[in-house]
């Protein structure tokens, strides 16, 4: 008897629909799965048999043939295990096939006939809504992801005799659909970590506030123990709450690469602050592999990506940002496919400005030689340091500032600011397609970002005596644009390109001095 049961497939952070077409026939006892499957996927077999028998069913004696269309796109993963087990329970008539085709199926399954987590729920159901289904079969531990969907009724189910009895009409499962996914009362808070605990460093926290308010990338250099790390990750504490299309898309890579399962969440509400070490590969930092699955850089898209000891990282992975930070995606191409990946962040790395750290501290002597901090600094390619809008130098805070009473300012109070800027800038862009200055095209720059005569002298001299590249030019006016923003003034005036220049002037110095 042949029967066919629908599932889905994930390619990327997209998914299609797969046909799993059951063949029980006559011959020897076999078990064959046809239609690129890969080694997750043929070793299901046993899986099934297992899960079958100690269900309650008979495992046929016959030859099984189970073909997964279509059949020139390769077929990953565990989450075929209870489609192929339905498939063959239809094929031997213990599944009606009234309205099994009325159904996308999806999920692992245990030895004992438990129906296990996949990863990649969300582009699933995604995928399920364009095919008119009536609804999803999915396992009971991923329903409220699927949930988040409320287009798509979304069905979870513990078992494989759960499963059957729902297919038959023996048993009622209420449906999961609807869930609320931008919810204010119950979005999860912040991290505790908050700029109040932050001493000092007032030029520092003001470059953060810009860089959250603008989505610029930046970089921090200093001595080792000036606060930069403690820095950057608060930065997320003054960052507004994603929308609702940012929190769908973050969530939608975040369940690929399977870390919702990890983390026993349903959706991402935070977002995410990505701080991968010096010693990731390649593949772990761009994505890709055999199975393409986001990096670190695609897990950072609408939050932040921060690289601590900068120069210490491999230069391929260095250089594999330059495009990402262009384009706000990354590419990866191989022989058999290619994929896209969003990768929307804000850059944030710091680094010593020397191998000994203390090449710009004015209380500590360097120990490096010339030769050595130029080598040091030579990590960091021109072209990099072109792409990140602010460079700050970070100085080691004194004593007298380390036990000072004074209230340092609170993350909230910044980012009431932030919001502020980001709602002007809503305005600005709700035609545009994008969401803060960072992402301005060059006619957007031109604009938005119009300067009048006397901004224009004041940049026209910073290009002479910087010797800035042209496109250091268009960074310093979208830098000079947010800081308007954050004074609400609706143009950019001399201060805002004064202000924006000092954070450029910072590398051209001190690569220089080298």
């Amino acid at each position: 008897m042949l029967a066919r049961v629908f599932s889905v497939a994930l390619f990327g952070i997209e998914a299609y629909r797969v046909g799993v077409e059951v063949d029980v026939r006559s011959g020897l006892p076999g078990f064959a799965t046809v239609g690129l499957p890969d080694t997750a996927v043929k070793e299901s077999r046993e899986r099934i048999k297992s899960a079958i028998k100690n269900s309650g069913f008979q495992f046929p004696t016959q030859k099984i043939v189970v073909n997964l269309t279509p059949a020139h796109l390769k077929k990953e993963g565990s989450s075929f295990d209870l489609p192929i087990a339905v498939g063959i329970l239809c094929a031997e008539g213990i599944v009606s096939r009234n309205i099994i085709e009325d159904y996308l199926l999806v999920g692992e399954l245990s030895l004992d006939g438990e129906v296990r987590p996949v990863a990649g729920i969300l582009p699933m159901t995604t995928a399920a809504k364009q095919t008119g289904v009536k609804g999803m079969l999915v396992p009971a531990r991923n329903a409220g992801e699927a949930a988040i969907d409320r287009n798509l009724n979304v069905f979870p189910v513990q078992n494989l005799h759960e499963t059957v009895m729902f297919l038959n009409g023996e048993k009622e499962i209420k449906n999961r659909t609807g869930c609320c996914v931008v919810d204010e009362d119950t979005a999860a808070p912040e991290d505790i970590l908050d700029y109040r605990d932050v001493k000092a460093q007032y030029q520092t926290k003001r470059a953060m506030e810009i860089a959250a308010a603008g989505g610029h990338n930046l970089i921090m250099i200093g001595p080792p123990g000036s606060g930069k790390t403690m820095i950057a990750r608060r930065i997320i504490s003054i960052l507004p709450r994603m929308s609702e299309d940012e929190l769908l898309a973050t969530t939608k890579i975040h369940s690929v690469a399977g870390s919702l399962m990890k983390g026993g969440r349903e959706i991402m509400r935070q977002r995410p602050f990505r701080m991968p070490h010096h010693t990731i590969s390649y593949v772990g930092f761009t994505g890709g592999g055999s199975t393409p699955r986001p990096g670190e850089i695609s897990l950072a898209n609408n939050g932040v990506l921060f690289l601590d000891e900068l120069p210490e990282f491999p230069r391929n992975i260095l250089e594999a940002l330059r495009q990402p930070l262009e384009e706000r995606c990354i590419r990866i191409s191989r022989a058999a496919y290619a994929v896209a990946y969003p990768a929307n962040f804000i850059f944030i790395a710091a680094m010593n400005p020397c191998p000994c750290g203390f090449f710009t501290a004015k209380d500590h002597a360097c120990r490096c030689t010339p030769f050595q901090i130029r080598k040091y600094l030579n990590k960091i390619s021109g072209p990099l340091l072109d792409r990140i809008d602010l460079h700050i130098d970070v100085p080691r805070v004194s004593f007298v500032s380390l036990i000072s009473k004074k209230q340092e300012e609170a993350s909230d109070v910044i980012r009431g600011r932030v919001c502020t800027a980001r709602e002007m800038q809503a305005i600005r862009f709700r035609r545009g397609g994008i969401v803060t200055n960072a992402e301005m095209t060059g006619k957007m720059i031109n604009e938005f970002c119009y300067l009048s005569k006397d901004p224009a002298a004041l940049m026209a001299a910073a290009m002479k005596s910087f010797k800035l590249s042209a496109r250091a030019y268009d960074r310093i006016r979208k830098v000079a644009r947010t800081i308007a923003d954050l004074e609400g003034a609706s143009e950019i005036r001399s201060h805002h390109v004064s202000e924006a220049i000092q954070y450029r002037s910072l590398d051209r110095q001190l690569w220089m001095d080298a």
